[in-house]
């Protein structure tokens, strides 16, 4: 099933812009154009998420958020005309899981969505991922090869967390740039270089503790796979 998006703005043009992109990208869209009908909705649908705009009629954005995350996690990108710095750190600080100044890109916004429910899943995903000697431990920050401990850095870790997930499958650079740095990493200059060289730190630590040289696996023109099947959750 296709993730349920819930959009509250109360600019007609602005919210079919989104629901436009959105729906072509193969998400489920609602509408709701002031905060008391979005709250309501949210309440009834259980969104995948809620991109929320700031300035709305009657209740406004800030009420709205805070009222939602008190009553449940789920996603809150906010929306808002307004670039002050204060404006973005009181969204943040009320629960908003990131924020998006208009006027934007579709395709940032798109983007924006597909990063904050990625990282919704991961953190509803398992802690402790097993992949045959393999545990990846994303909880306590921790990894080993056979009981052996693996000394990585951030990266290293999140890259490894990446591919234990996905074990067995492959996943390409842009998918791996987006663990590592985000969604819009793909488009810096010299960041697609980096996730070569964090495979090549990974794959001489884990020969280090015993693994095979090819546990890692290069798939040319495409990425990287783990080998293996995939990983087993705890």
């Amino acid at each position: 099933m296709h993730e349920l998006i819930l959009v509250i703005e109360d600019e007609p043009q602005i919210a079919r812009l989104a629901r436009d992109y959105l729906a072509k990208n193969g998400y489920r869209v609602l509408i709701a154009a002031d905060g008391a009908a979005g709250l309501a909705l949210a309440r009834r649908e259980s969104p995948d998420l809620v991109l929320l705009d700031l300035l709305l009629p009657g209740m406004d954005g800030r009420e709205v958020c805070r009222r939602l995350r008190a009553e449940s996690a789920v996603p809150i990108l906010m929306l808002t005309a307004l670039a002050e710095d204060t404006d973005q750190i009181v969204g943040l600080e009320l629960g908003a899981d990131d924020y998006i100044t208009k006027p934007f890109s579709p395709a940032v916004l798109v983007a924006r969505v597909r990063a904050a429910l990625r990282r919704a899943g991961e953190r509803a995903a398992p802690s402790k991922l097993v992949a045959g000697p393999l545990v990846v431990d994303t909880a306590a920050h921790s990894a080993a090869y056979d009981g052996r401990p693996l000394r990585l850095t951030p990266n290293e870790f999140k890259l490894l967390a990446a591919l234990a997930r996905h074990a067995g499958q492959t996943l390409g650079r842009e998918q791996l740039l987006d663990a590592l740095h985000g969604a819009d990493a793909a488009d810096l200059p010299g960041f697609d270089r980096s996730v070569d060289s964090h495979v090549k730190n990974l794959r001489r630590k884990l020969e280090a503790a015993g693994a095979d040289a090819e546990l890692i696996t290069t798939v040319y023109g495409v990425g990287y796979r783990l080998g293996g099947p995939p990983a087993e959750g705890w």
